[in-house]
């Protein structure tokens, strides 16, 4: 059975640093690119960022570029998102998907590309 399990939210001040981590059990994330997404209430989900299977090519929304990194360590079958320079806007669920992609070096940022998916993690960013 595929199954994702996101870690690493909490309540944070603006300006504060988190890292979150999605573990993956029942298969290896070897052969899947993986996609963080983030859901605020009453928004629709959307792609924050994403790793491509073999780890070579990333992707960022705009809104979180430069603050965001995304890594996989295939070894201990998990893929982590550092976030840093919290803002308010950031809080939401952050959710994360694996999909297999066209290519190994190909990434999405779209909820229809990703086909397993983990239940998120709550990230408030609140003074």
């Amino acid at each position: 059975q595929l199954q994702l399990v996101e870690s690493g939210g909490g309540l944070v001040q603006p300006g504060g640093s988190l890292r979150l981590s999605c573990a993956a059990s029942g298969f290896f994330l070897d052969y899947y690119a993986i996609g963080w997404f983030r859901q605020a209430p009453g928004k629709e989900r959307e792609g924050v960022s994403c790793i491509s299977s073999s780890g070579n090519s990333t992707m960022y929304a705009d809104s979180v570029n430069g603050r965001f990194t995304i890594s996989r360590d295939n070894a201990k079958n998990t893929v982590d998102l550092q976030i840093n320079s919290l803002k308010p806007e950031d809080t939401a669920i952050y959710y994360c998907a694996a999909g297999v992609m066209r290519t190994y070096y190909y990434c999405s940022g779209y909820v229809t590309d990703f086909a397993s998916w983990g239940q998120g993690t709550q990230v408030t960013v609140s003074s």
